[in-house]
């Protein structure tokens, strides 16, 4: 005989997502669905009791992942995403906090010890900070690395450039230089200045007059 185990379903996200902001009650400060999952920011100041209240009653084991955003335009540019999954409901949900440059993020190091490595690299990249985080330093980039750069406004080609210098026998750090300014596309053709329509063109045309 064989035995058939399927995964324990939700009756709808919409119920779900009603049942977790009902049970977070006012750390929530929006909540929705996009792309076919649950999306809920929470307080950020609360965000490890939000976390803690997610794992121990209602089953999302898991921290997957932590994420930032850059939204250079808002007072607070910066979104951390924390990617929970339940392992028992086969369910997965996104819990966001906002921040900037100067309001440190309350670790969720107490929580799950891979934080650690995961809140490394939001800081490395965008400059997000942690409070309490017990070895908050970079992890991606070099020793010495100046800026963050998964910020919008950090420039493509970066601040210093290294190379090994024959004359020092060591690696050097020197000033960006280049032979010529970066240039500039419109994004709709890999040539800058063309007069005719490549392929692939006419969609973003298309795109254009709806």
């Amino acid at each position: 005989m064989t035995i058939v185990h399927s995964a324990p379903k939700f009756a709808s996200n919409e119920g779900v997502r009603d049942a977790l902001t009902a049970a977070l009650g006012d750390i929530v400060v929006s909540s929705k669905e996009e792309h076919g999952e649950i999306v809920i920011t929470v307080k950020r100041d609360e965000i490890e009791n939000a976390l803690k209240l997610l794992r121990d009653d209602h089953e999302y084991q898991q921290l997957m992942e932590i994420a930032g955003v850059d939204y250079p335009d808002r007072a607070e540019r910066f979104e951390v995403v924390y990617m929970l999954l339940s392992l028992t409901k086969n369910h997965r949900i996104m819990v966001k906090v906002n921040t900037d440059e100067a309001k440190p993020v309350p670790t969720v190091t107490t929580l799950w010890p891979n934080a650690g490595w995961l809140e490394r690299e939001v800081f490395d990249l965008y400059g997000v900070t942690y409070a309490g985080n017990p070895d908050l330093r970079r992890i991606l980039t070099d020793y010495g690395f100046e800026g963050h750069p998964f910020r919008k406004d950090f420039p493509l080609t970066g601040y210093t450039e290294l190379r090994y210098s024959e004359e020092e026998k060591r690696v050097v750090y020197e000033p960006v230089e280049l032979a010529q300014d970066l240039r500039q596309f419109d994004f709709l053709s890999p040539w800058e200045g063309s007069d005719y329509v490549l392929p692939g063109d006419e969609k973003a045309q298309e795109e254009g007059k709806k």
